[in-house]
């Protein structure tokens, strides 16, 4: 089985890229111009995801996985000896996807406004004060001696919000007030995978 992820390096596509990494698994990329809607190869990305944006999972049957916090969840659920994410069914499953959830709602799309050139400075100001509270959420959480979200375990959320802390520095957020994110952020970013994921997409 060879699994493909189309992908833009350092967007949120950088998640699955990382669980992939963490896997074990074997897997192409593609990189997509999302302007363009052209994949590397040419094609009109239209074609392959209706959708228009990453991340995007091509798997075996021809069938397209899309949205990160669903690729990521089928991605562990691959390899269950790996505990990229507690089973199916258990209550640490769901707070797996408490945080898939919260990352998704409360971080990444704050993080949009950003990114929108006709995102105006009102829209960005309430996006700002929302990530200073929610990264405090964060915060207290890590500092109550959890290694990773779910605990000592890395899990495919980590991998997600390792993507999204990335994002701080290019779009102005300051994160020396969160001394715990700053000590993960380096933590994840140490792990053999994630750098192996962050060098593919030339980022490291």
């Amino acid at each position: 089985m060879t699994l493909k992820l189309f992908l833009k390096p350092g967007a949120c596509s950088l998640s699955p890229h990382i669980a992939l990494e963490e896997a074990g698994l074997p897997y192409d990329t593609e990189s997509v111009d999302l302007a363009k809607k052209v994949t590397a190869s040419g094609g009109n990305y239209f074609d392959i995801n209706p959708k228009g944006y990453v991340p995007a999972l091509l798997l075996d049957s021809g069938e397209l996985l899309t949205e990160g916090p669903a690729i990521v969840q089928y991605i562990a659920d691959l390899v269950p000896e790996r505990q990229l994410a507690p089973a199916n069914g258990t209550i640490e499953r769901y707070r797996l996807q408490s945080w898939l959830t919260f990352i998704g709602t409360e971080l990444h799309k704050s993080c949009s406004a950003f990114f929108n050139p006709m995102a105006k400075d009102d829209w960005k100001s309430i996006a700002r004060a929302n990530l200073e509270r929610r990264l405090r959420h964060v915060e207290d959480h890590l500092a109550a001696g959890n290694a990773y979200l779910l605990g000592e375990g890395f899990s495919v959320a980590d991998g997600y919000l390792f993507t999204v802390l990335g994002w701080m520095k290019p779009i102005g957020f300051d994160l020396t007030p969160y001394p715990s994110i700053q000590a993960y952020q380096a933590r994840v970013g140490s792990r053999p995978a994630v750098q192996a994921a962050l060098k593919a997409e030339g980022l490291a």
